[in-house]
């Protein structure tokens, strides 16, 4: 498997219910000079990625209310768009590598921003 498109200033797609916990993410991704864009569940992310193509990187947490959870979202998103990167995030559920689909990776909550930053240049 090919890697992925080099990551250039791409946005950073933030999937979390809880909303001080998504500003948070945001504000923290901001900070480290990325764009973001962000949903409080994955049916809107799904709905974001359907109307966006500049979505380079997908964080989200996987315990979410909807129809799909935060690692089906991961599977959809890697069978509809292989170039984004995956990032799940979990304060009750651990996810080994193996795990994430797509050669993602897992951070585990609580997380810091220089975490999630290294996890999206390290995500393939």
């Amino acid at each position: 498997m090919p890697d992925k498109r080099p990551l250039p200033v791409s946005v950073v797609l933030v999937v979390e219910d809880d909303g001080f916990v998504r500003f948070t993410a945001v504000l923290m991704l901001e900070d480290a000079g990325f764009s973001v864009v962000e949903a409080a569940n994955a049916d809107e992310a799904w709905d974001i990625l359907l109307a966006r193509d500049d979505v380079g990187v997908l964080f989200t947490d996987v315990d979410m209310p909807g129809s799909m959870c935060g690692k089906t979202l991961a599977e959809r998103v890697h069978r509809s768009w292989p170039d984004i990167r995956l990032i799940l995030t979990s304060g009750r559920q651990r996810f080994s590598e193996d795990e994430v689909p797509d050669h993602g990776l897992f951070v585990a909550k609580p997380y810091n921003g220089p975490q999630v930053v290294d996890a999206i240049h390290h995500a393939r």
